[in-house]
């Protein structure tokens, strides 16, 4: 096994890879998986990566695990697994246009098992988890998190508790974790709160806590960044575009790049990360307009559920990644999130409101010429279509919004039906 470590990012006090921890007992700093990139270098590389692409075979069928010298290197008996990751890369003319953009791909991860990116960091936290015998398994959520948590959890055989916002969760991810048999607790106030709560239950009473303060969790959602370099055969993009809630992905992505610059799978110019923000939920947004001197936590709304959180725990890792890559924060108001949705789903590929969130933000920072229109960027998708179908339908119902595909109503009759055909 490589000597690999879990260290905090604020002291540097340092870890077993068996710790069942996810904060430092120093200073409460958080903490990532540290690899041994000089034993890696000359090992990972271009090729290697791609005569793992194509070994079907367990671990290497998991676009996760096929990394798994970069992402934690568990014995296979411990991994749980259901091939996630393998998720394509779209382009499409229409939605190119559409953000002003000459060169733009579609980063779908609602392709996974669960529907959501989530799976990536899931099967790492649930295979640690595993690995050191872990029982019970929980987290707090604003829906993926659950569903992912509830599905990996059903695969290993652990007991599953999941902590959520009271009526603040989409039915579709709901329905998910209730399914997989996930024990779910509806808590009165914010994700916020409910995090709070399972930290707790997690450190008095000694439940694996999966979410992502978990560093492994992180270390899955990496792949995300390995996978889609690969499949632009290696040449960076100028932009990588996502949605912010708790900014595990902002977080991830930063440290997979730097990463992937120091084992030489790319150049030294690394792409500039792009976090949008739900205007009702951008404490991230805030910080770092005040150039990350002040930050206050918000009390969150906005329609797209998945980024609803007003204090992300990922913050330091976020602002670390940021300044690596010169990345910007932006926020859209969810009438920009909606609209950008309908144009994403119209397109045949479709996704959740957080991934509209990302399209969104994509157009908005081409207007302010921030990105240029011949720059080439990846925006991430980050959940399925149905994960929130009651925001399409309220969405599609009003005739008002841009883009509204109403239901039509008719007595049923042929002349109905072909006076409908006409007017259409």
């Amino acid at each position: 096994m490589l000597e690999t470590k879990v260290v905090c990012i604020q002291c540097g006090r340092e870890y077993a890879l068996s710790a069942a921890i996810s904060g430092c007992e120093t200073c409460d700093g958080l903490l990532e998986v540290k690899h041994d990139l000089e034993a890696l270098k000359g090992v990972i590389t271009r090729e290697w990566a791609e005569k793992r692409r194509v070994e079907r075979g367990f671990p290497n069928g998991s676009g996760v695990w096929r990394w798994r010298e970069l992402v934690a290197p568990f014995p296979n008996e411990a991994i749980v697994s259901r091939n996630e990751g393998n998720t394509n890369l779209y382009e499409d003319a229409r939605l190119a246009k559409w953000a002003g953009l000459e060169n733009l791909w579609l980063k779908h991860e609602g392709e996974n098992p669960t529907g959501s990116f989530k799976d990536r960091g899931m099967t790492v936290g649930i295979s640690h988890a595993n690995w050191i015998g872990a029982k019970y398994v929980a987290c707090a959520s604003s829906g993926n998190t659950s569903a992912s948590l509830a599905g990996y959890a059903a695969r290993a055989g652990l007991k599953a508790l999941t902590f959520i916002p009271s009526g603040k969760v989409a039915l579709g991810k709901l329905s998910q974790t209730m399914a997989y048999g996930a024990k779910t607790v509806q808590v009165e106030g914010s994700f916020d709160d409910a995090l709070e709560l399972v930290r707790r239950v997690s450190k008095e009473k000694g439940v694996y806590l999966v979410n992502s303060l978990n560093p492994f969790r992180l270390e899955g959602q990496k792949t995300i960044i390995f996978e889609a370099l690969q499949q632009l055969d290696w040449q960076a993009p100028d932009w990588i575009v996502v949605s912010g809630g708790n900014l595990g992905n902002t977080s991830a992505f930063g440290k997979a790049l730097w990463e992937m610059r120091e084992l030489g799978l790319i150049g030294e110019k690394l792409p500039r990360i792009a976090t949008i923000q739900a205007e009702g939920a951008s404490p991230f947004y805030q910080y770092y307009r005040s150039e990350f001197t002040r930050f206050k936590a918000q009390k969150p709304e906005t329609v797209a559920t998945a980024i609803r959180i007003g204090n992300p725990v990922n913050l330091a890792k976020a602002r670390r990644a940021i300044e690596w890559t010169d990345g910007v924060v932006d926020m859209v108001t969810d009438t920009e999130i909606m609209e950008a949705k309908a144009v994403l789903d119209r397109s045949g590929i479709g996704g959740e409101p957080a991934a509209g969130a990302t399209l969104a933000g994509v157009r908005k920072l081409r207007e302010k010429e921030i990105i240029g229109k011949g720059d080439r960027v990846v925006a991430i998708m980050t959940g399925h279509i149905l994960k929130d179908a009651d925001s399409i339908v309220n969405y599609h119902s009003n005739p008002a919004n841009p883009g509204a595909n109403p239901l039509v109503q008719m007595a049923g009759t042929l002349d109905d039906l072909m006076k409908l055909l006409e007017e259409n």
